[in-house]
């Protein structure tokens, strides 16, 4: 079985994302063919789009940007219906999605999931099921973690029932978790961790980050 993963961060590095398709390739490699595609500011060559026009199974893995798609992948997402309009291609292929939002609910990426499925509506694809998680900015310091374990128990539920989805080629309920860590934790790490430490990078004090400088008018 043939199966694309898309890699839809704009990061140009190490990204959310890529950790969660790291994550999946060891559940869903064995029999298969697998084949890894980066969509960012350079949009896909027509080859490309005939390689993924002939898969079995696209998952789609992605950002959250504004409760919705970014931009660069709704790009791609719409050539790729397109180009479906004037070649035939697998009439069976079916559509995963892996999703990651920073904020700590993974039910904010639910419309982005929706979005998908839509869109496999519309394109004549078949929706197999959405993962939606929340706290992604955590991912980069637990890459080392096993899947299933610790902060990562609810991913690693979620994983293997995507991969038994993928295995197969069936249709889901999409599932949308969050890390097992407290919430209170997660924000208070976010905060002392990454904000403060931005705002000192920039030459920023943590109070200045409160600051409002325009009031609201009356």
């Amino acid at each position: 079985m043939r199966i694309a993963l898309v890699n839809g961060s704009p990061k140009g590095g190490v990204s959310n994302s890529g950790i969660l398709l790291e994550k999946l390739k060891p559940l869903i490699a064995e029999g298969n063919e697998l084949s890894v595609y980066r969509v960012n500011v350079k949009p896909l060559k027509p080859e490309q789009y005939d390689e993924l026009n002939e898969a079995d199974v696209l998952v789609l893995a992605f950002p959250l940007y504004f409760d919705a798609i970014p931009s660069h992948l709704l790009r791609m997402l719409v050539e790729f219906e397109q180009y479906r309009q004037s070649k035939q291609g697998n009439p069976d292929l079916i559509v995963y999605a892996l999703i990651n939002n920073g904020f700590y609910e993974g039910h904010q990426c639910k419309i982005a999931a929706d979005i998908v499925r839509n869109w496999c509506s519309r394109s004549g694809f078949r929706f197999g099921m959405a993962v939606g998680h929340g706290a992604g900015e955590m991912f980069k310091s637990l890459s080392q973690v096993p899947l299933g374990k610790g902060p990562l128990k609810n991913l690693g539920k979620a994983m293997h029932q995507l991969s038994a989805a993928i295995h197969a080629r069936s249709s889901a309920e999409s599932l949308f978790i969050q890390p097992n860590f407290p919430r209170i934790a997660w924000r208070l790490a976010a905060t002392h961790s990454f904000w403060h430490a931005q705002a000192k990078k920039n030459g920023l004090r943590p109070k200045e980050l409160r600051r409002q400088p325009f009031q609201q008018s009356r």
